[in-house]
């Protein structure tokens, strides 16, 4: 194999990887961040739609915690990576969520959810990518 085949293969690998690591601290922060807003709730007296609106902070602040480990500066392929990240991200979301509860939502409303997830990380991918490399 030639040098430059390894170096391809090293960077592939590299990207997987990372990738990966990102998607699981994004559910690390969205656990953490679900248990501190439980407490909280239950301390305080909040309407559904805030709740709501605080969930989707939620999930876009994980996705964009998890694009920062996923996608290093500098990189030109941040926002396809960063929304590959959301789209994995709340694709589980959205089919865990709708085998847990067996709550009858609209697929519509499951397309915007994904549809935000992939926003969102190609969103924070773009501006994280575009960032100057550290030297």
């Amino acid at each position: 194999m030639t040098q430059q085949a390894v170096r391809r293969i090293k960077r592939t690998t590299g990207k997987k990887t990372a990738l990966w690591r990102g998607l699981l601290f994004s559910v690390a922060v969205t656990a953490a961040a679900v248990v501190a807003f439980a407490l909280i709730i239950s301390f305080v007296d909040m309407g559904d739609g805030l709740i709501r609106v605080i969930n989707q902070l939620i999930k876009a602040g994980a996705i964009f915690a998890g694009v920062s480990l996923a996608v290093p500066r500098g990189d030109e392929s941040g926002i396809r990576r960063g929304a590959l990240l959301g789209l994995i991200y709340m694709g589980a979301g959205v089919l865990l969520y709708a085998l847990l509860t067996r709550q009858q939502f609209t697929w519509l409303g499951y397309l915007i959810d994904v549809l935000m997830g992939v926003a969102a990380g190609g969103l924070s991918g773009m501006v994280l990518g575009s960032l100057p490399a550290k030297k």
